[in-house]
C-alpha cells in the first residue's frame, strides 16, 4: 500500500517526507492506521547515529493509531482496535522467561537493527520500499521498536501493540510507549520508593517530567528537580516537585545536600551527561540509588568516587522503566483518566511535515513532548 513516512538518508541529516510502499502484515504482524506518534530523544540519536542503526531508515517508536489488518496467526488483536505501541522483547530469553522484558537479551536487534526477525536472526528486509523513477526498488530500513511509525501506516506486532478502550485520546496518549512509560516506570516499577523517599531527578524533559508526575503518585518528598532551563523548572513545580534548582546558576550538588545533608534516598539521572550523573550519585545517602535513564552515545564512560559507592550505594541502568506494556500502559491510562498523569500538559501536535520543527523545538526546550498527527 503507499503511505508516506519521514525518511532518514544521512546522519545527522533532515527527516525527508517519502512516498513509500509498505506490505501487508506477515505471521504475527499487524497494520496499524498511525493517528499520532511522539517523537523521542531516541529518535533523534539514532538520527545522528549515536547507534548503528542502517540509514536510509524510518524510526518512530511512540505509535498509536487504529487496527487495519492482522497477518496469520495473530489471536489477541484485531481489525478496528485502538492499539498504543511500544517496544519489542523476543520472549524466550533468560530476561524475557523472568518478566523482564526490558533487559531482553536481544534487545538491541529487535528494536535497533532496521530489521525483522526470521526466526533464527535478523535478517528479514524491514517492510518498506520505496519505487524509484527508473522502476526499480529501494528497501528502506525499519521494523524500529517493530513499529517505524512515523509514517502514514506501520507494521507493528501483536506482541508490542497494546489494545485500549476506543474512547482513549490516542493524540494524547500515543507517548506512553516509550518515553512517559520510562520516566513513570523508573519510579513506580524500578526504585519504587517508600512514602517520604526524598528524590532528585536530573534533567526535566519528557523523562524526567513523568518521574516527576510519578513521584507525586509514590508521595515522594523532597522532589528536587535540576535543569538549566528556567521554563522546565518552572512547569516540575507546578507538576508536583517540590524544590528546582538551575545548575547553571547554582552549584546543584551543594543545595540538594544543603537541603538533604545525609543525601538523598534515590537519584535519577535522564540526560545521560557523565558529569551529571556523577553528581546525582554523589547527592546519593549510604545505600541510596542512582538510576540511569539518559541514553548515551555508545562508548560514553562516567567516572564515580570508588569510596562513595563502597557505603551501599548503588548505579543501576533502568531500560523502558522496567516495564511490561501490556500490563503497565493500562495502568498510566487509568492514572490520566484519574487526573494524576497530566501528560496533556507536555505535549505539543504537529503535522508530519512540520517534523523538522518540532524536533527543533523540543532541542530548544520550547516543548517538552512534539507528536505528530498524521492526518
Amino acid at each position: 500500500m503507499h503511505i508516506k513516512a519521514a525518511v532518514v538518508r544521512e546522519a545527522g541529516g533532515p527527516f525527508l517526507i517519502e512516498d513509500l510502499e509498505l506490505e501487508a502484515p506477515g505471521a504475527g504482524e499487524v497494520l496499524v492506521k498511525i493517528v499520532a506518534c511522539g517523537i523521542c530523544h531516541t529518535d533523534v540519536i539514532i538520527r545522528d547515529q549515536f547507534y548503528p542503526t542502517p540509514l536510509p531508515v524510518v524510526l518512530g517508536h511512540e505509535g498509536a493509531g487504529v487496527v487495519e489488518a492482522v497477518g496469520p496467526g495473530v489471536k489477541t488483536v484485531k481489525t478496528g482496535d485502538h492499539v498504543l505501541m511500544s517496544f519489542s522483547a523476543c520472549g524466550t530469553c533468560p530476561s524475557c522467561l523472568d518478566g523482564a522484558v526490558a533487559y531482553c537479551h536481544h534487545h538491541m536487534q529487535m528494536n535497533f537493527s532496521g530489521m525483522r526477525y526470521s526466526g533464527t536472526a535478523w535478517d528479514v528486509p524491514a517492510p518498506l520500499l520505496k519505487r524509484l523513477p527508473s522502476g526499480k526498488e529501494e528497501r528502506i530500513n525499519g521494523a524500529f521498536f517493530n513499529q517505524s511509525a512515523l509514517a502514514t501506516h506501520a507494521i507493528a506486532t501483536e506482541a508490542n501493540v497494546v489494545v485500549v478502550d476506543k474512547d482513549v485520546d490516542l493524540k494524547t496518549l500515543a507517548p506512553l510507549g516509550c518515553g512517559f512509560q520510562t520516566g513513570a516506570g523508573a519510579i513506580l516499577n524500578t526504585l519504587k520508593p517508600d512514602v517520604g523517599s526524598s528524590l532528585v531527578i536530573t534533567g526535566a524533559g519528557n523523562v524526567g517530567l513523568a518521574a516527576v508526575m510519578a513521584a507525586v503518585v509514590a508521595r515522594c518528598y523532597p522532589i528536587v528537580v535540576i535543569d538549566q532551563v528556567p521554563q522546565r523548572l518552572a512547569l516540575a513545580k507546578t507538576l508536583g516537585a517540590t524544590h528546582v534548582f538551575d545548575s547553571s546558576q547554582v552549584d546543584a550538588l551543594a543545595s540538594v545536600l544543603e537541603l538533604c545533608p545525609d543525601g538523598v534516598n534515590y537519584a535519577l539521572d535522564t540526560t545521560g551527561h557523565p558529569q551529571v550523573l556523577r553528581s546525582a550519585f554523589q547527592m546519593l545517602q549510604a545505600r541510596g540509588i542512582c538510576g540511569l535513564i539518559g541514553g548515551s552515545k555508545l562508548g560514553t564512560e562516567a567516572s564515580l568516587d570508588m569510596t562513595h559507592l563502597l557505603f551501599g550505594r548503588t548505579v543501576r541502568g533502568i531500560l523502558q522503566g522496567d516495564s511490561k506494556p501490556k500490563k503497565f500502559i493500562p495502568q498510566l491510562v487509568q492514572l490520566y483518566r484519574d487526573g494524576l498523569f497530566p501528560i496533556d500538559r507536555l505535549i505539543r501536535h504537529y503535522r508530519l511535515e512540520e517534523i523538522e520543527t518540532a524536533i527543533a523545538d523540543m532541542k530548544s526546550g520550547a516543548v517538552i513532548k512534539p507528536v505528530l498527527l498524521m492526518d
